[in-house]
């Protein structure tokens, strides 16, 4: 087996919250598992050897499906856990399954890394409660209430608003994914879902691929006002890398037709945002979604997996701490799994 990227000495391994390797390898191979351990680097912004440069410890692959009309979002999602259960079978030696932080410590005793299941938009249950805990026994340790269309019972942070919030059966998924251990993951969900969510749930939330709207106001990215509140609900903002979430000016070229040279991003623009959340919700409360091979361009230096050992470097050097970089990499997501670990494993039991 590989060295771990653990050890007693070394800095924490990086735990990232949001790759979505699983869809692209539908669109581009075929579902195929092939090629992710050959040495040379894949056609993929994700393949392990990379992923070892990076230090990564863990990773939610996410279970995407399509919320478009037509699309069986159920099916599409069935597919992508298949996906990671086969690649995890593929790459013994590099991967291992988890579903609890325990499975992670361990895994990485065993110098593999851990790959969790997050799954990508409420739509992927059908509006069933019973596919819902489904998906659990399966193993997907998260999910995000929308994607970027409303659902039948939650208003998306890109859509019109439907609900303005969620609506009574929504709430019911969040206190089932409560009872279930399933973390509530409120990326691309709109700021009235993210308050009316905050409001119902007994658990840490999570941020799988956000980052922060008063540094680019975008959307897709957390207010302050939702910042301030993972003090009290124990919850992680984990700051993605995509253009259009850490630059304003990025994403003004993207929506005009990228037209021209398209402005530059850097690590720096990502540190902006891990600075501001650390400021706003808190070293406890922040942590890393990259959304690697969701995006077709990602900043200078963040290319692929690779880059999360040059983006500790560069907090390094803008004078973060070693331990306060160990909690964004892995500690303060640990501890949300700690605190529904329980109630997770016993479904599966």
């Amino acid at each position: 087996m590989t060295d771990s990227p653990l050890t007693d000495s070394s800095p924490a391994g990086l735990i990232d919250g949001h790759n979505d390797l699983p869809w692209a390898a539908r669109a581009r191979a075929g579902y195929s598992v092939e090629g992710l351990d050959d040495g040379a680097p894949s056609a993929f912004q994700t393949d392990l050897p990379r992923m070892q440069q990076g230090g990564v410890l863990g990773q939610f692959w996410s279970v995407y499906a399509e919320d478009e009309p037509g699309v069986d979002a159920v099916q599409y999602t069935l597919e992508q856990i298949d996906f990671v259960h086969r690649l995890v079978r593929r790459y013994p030696d590099r991967l291992a399954l988890a579903h609890t932080a325990a499975d992670v410590e361990r895994a990485a005793r065993e110098g593999r890394i851990a790959s969790l299941l997050g799954a990508e938009g409420g739509h992927s249950i059908g509006g069933s409660l019973a596919t819902l805990r489904m998906l659990a026994r399966l193993g997907v340790r998260y999910m995000t209430l929308t994607h970027n269309n409303n659902t039948p019972w939650a208003d998306s942070a890109t859509d019109e608003p439907q609900h303005h919030g969620l609506s009574q059966f929504g709430e019911s998924v969040v206190r089932e994914m409560n009872a279930l251990g399933m973390l509530v993951d409120l990326s691309h969900v709109s700021e009235a879902t993210m308050d009316h969510a905050l409001r119902v749930t007994d658990s840490p939330v999570i941020f799988s691929h956000s980052s922060c709207r008063a540094v680019t106001d975008h959307p897709r990215n957390v207010p302050d006002g939702i910042l301030q509140r993972l003090e009290g609900n124990g919850g992680v903002i984990m700051v993605s890398f995509v253009p259009v979430f850490v630059s304003r000016d990025w994403a003004d070229w993207f929506a005009a037709g990228q037209e021209g040279d398209a402005p530059p991003v850097t690590i720096d623009h990502v540190v902006a945002h891990l600075d501001h959340a650390r400021e706003v919700a808190g070293i406890e409360h922040v942590g890393i979604g990259s959304d690697f091979d969701g995006f077709d361009h990602f900043p200078e230096g963040l290319g692929d997996v690779s880059g999360f050992a040059r983006l500790r470097e560069a907090l390094s050097a803008s004078g973060w701490s070693e331990a306060d970089i160990d909690k964004v990499w892995s500690g303060n997501i640990l501890r949300v799994l700690r605190a529904t670990d329980e109630r997770f494993a016993a479904q599966l039991s």
